[in-house]
């Protein structure tokens, strides 16, 4: 119990991950991996009639393929005596299996069973990883159509800018979450295997063994493929090194790494927007935002998010610098950083994914007759909040508007211009200097050069006016680049069609993803 307590964990670990990609990368899970590796490698050379491997051998290697506790000590303890890893679990996995000690690593270089098992890791991990990022895009594709339509101030360089509505506004994170889970899945079925290739990728050894039959090596090097379900799609590198190259590692953690910089956007957009108070995470009953403001609701996730997927977007560098440092068929100055370096990724996108998947549940709406710590799950809408922001600023955008409507009355445009100039900045300074409301439309309603269009002035003024095609752009991309259908099937539906869109739609939408989502585990999904 005290080494808990006393001895240094990543937080990675102890706080933010599921607990599949920790057992994924657990010592047990690793070392038992290295056993099935030296299983199928027996089992594949018996196959091929290699002389001197007995069935005994064989059940003896299938009956203690899990390492039990008891023999880590056994392990750590010849390792400290060899300063070898691979050897000591030879040895150890000797001992439980005493029939098959002379038989196991046959002609096998320490790669074959350190390389392969991390390359089953990072096709295993990435299985883990897809799913919940489809659901994230799922989630977040539902709360975009429930909100497509529904008005909010736009920004560009943090100021305020041309209305466009959160469903919108949402599909430009769920558009860059689509470019991560089609550079995921590219990385995840570009995995292949390494094999079973010798010390410095010639097979000659294996040569040896088979007394120079070419055949025989190549089906050894397919069989034990097959065993560790690399198929037809993930076969094996015909060329490697000592190792696979460590280009693999780059490839994978660069998507993963891309991935982190999405998760740092929408973090910081959420922020921002509790900031405005216009959206909130979720936020738990009993939750305590500060330890001495107790109003405070600090938007926790969205910072943790952030801060993840910073660590997360930096850590490619490494496996980049890992890879152009190598010399020639391999050097060890790899191992220790890709110890580190591979499960932080995977731990470290498993948790953001976890986190997205917390924020992304449907949104709730708070309205002034609610209150809202009554909502503890997904994001929190506040539709006043919005529409007020919207007030503050419409007015200004919608001077063109009335300079046009008064123009199709016969009024001179330049008389226009500058009587909706002068009121415009009577009522910026207003705001500014007084701290007051937005009164342009109040000024323009008691000036009397604006009587003929102020019985216009509530449609002039509508936000969903401003906000151009976006309810109908969001229908388009849920359904185009989310979806399934084609763009000649969503050209062709009507307005009406599209507004009576409805969430069921998407799941439907989403079916080339759905092999994803099927064995998807939702762990820990209420951080």
């Amino acid at each position: 119990m005290a080494e808990n307590f006393d001895i240094y964990q990543t937080p990675l670990n102890s706080r933010y991950c599921s607990t599949e990609m920790k057992h994924l990368f657990s010592p047990r899970n690793r070392f038992s991996t290295w056993r099935k590796l030296w299983l199928w490698l027996a089992e594949a050379e018996m196959e091929l009639g290699l002389d001197g491997i007995s069935e005994e051998a064989i059940v003896q290697m299938r009956e203690h393929v899990e390492i039990r506790d008891d023999e880590f000590a056994v392990a750590a303890e010849e390792e400290k005596r060899r300063r070898h890893d691979v050897m000591a679990h030879v040895h150890t996995f000797g001992l439980t299996a005493p029939k098959a000690a002379g038989i196991i690593h046959l002609g096998a270089t320490s790669c074959y069973v350190t390389d392969n098992a991390d390359l089953i890791f990072l096709r295993d991990g990435l299985d883990i990883l897809l799913p919940k990022l489809a659901t994230v895009i799922q989630k977040l594709a539902d709360f975009a159509l429930d909100n497509k339509d529904l008005p909010c101030l736009g920004y560009t360089h943090g100021q305020p800018a041309q209305l466009v509505t959160v469903g919108k506004r949402t599909c430009l994170w769920i558009q860059d979450l689509l470019m991560d889970l089609r550079n995921i899945e590219r990385a995840h079925d570009d995995l292949r295997f390494r094999g079973v290739k010798g010390t410095t990728g010639t097979q000659a050894s294996f040569l040896a063994l088979f007394a120079g039959d070419h055949r025989k090596v190549k089906e050894l090097d397919s069989l034990v493929t097959g065993k560790a379900n690399f198929d037809s799609i993930h076969s094996a590198y015909q060329i490697s090194s000592q190792t696979y190259s460590r280009k693999v590692d780059f490839d994978v953690l660069s998507a993963l790494g891309s991935f982190g910089a999405t998760c740092q956007r929408i973090g910081a957009d959420i922020r921002h927007l509790a900031m405005l108070k216009e959206m909130e995470e979720p936020f738990e009953t009993d939750q305590i935002g500060s330890s001495a403001m107790a109003y405070k609701r600090n938007p926790m996730r969205s910072e943790r998010l952030c801060s993840l997927g910073r660590y997360l977007t930096n850590l490619p560098k490494n496996a980049a610098d890992t890879y152009a440092s190598q010399w020639f068929e391999r050097t060890l100055d790899d191992s220790a950083i890709r110890r580190i370096c591979i499960p932080e990724a995977y731990l470290c996108a498993d948790a953001c994914l976890i986190l997205l998947n917390n924020a992304s549940n449907t949104a709730r709406f708070i309205y002034s007759t609610l209150n809202p710590s009554q909502i503890c799950s997904g994001l929190v809408l506040y539709p006043a909040l919005i529409q007020r922001r919207i007030n503050q600023e419409l007015p200004f955008m919608a001077t063109e508007n009335i300079i046009m409507a008064l123009t199709a009355k016969g009024i001179s445009r330049q008389d226009a211009h500058e009587e909706i100039r002068v009121l415009s900045q009577m009522a910026a300074r207003n705001v500014k200097v007084n701290g007051g409301e937005n009164d342009l439309i109040d000024r323009v309603r008691n000036t009397s050069f604006f009587e003929p269009i102020i019985g216009q002035l509530d449609k002039l003024l509508d936000p969903k006016t401003f906000i151009g095609r976006a309810p109908e752009q969001v229908a388009e991309f849920i359904l185009g680049e989310v979806g399934s259908l084609s763009e000649k099937e969503i050209v062709d539906m009507t307005e009406k069609e599209l507004a009576q869109l409805k969430k069921g739609e998407v799941e439907l939408a989403l079916q080339k993803y759905l092999y994803l989502i099927t064995d998807a585990k939702t762990e820990n999904l209420q951080v």
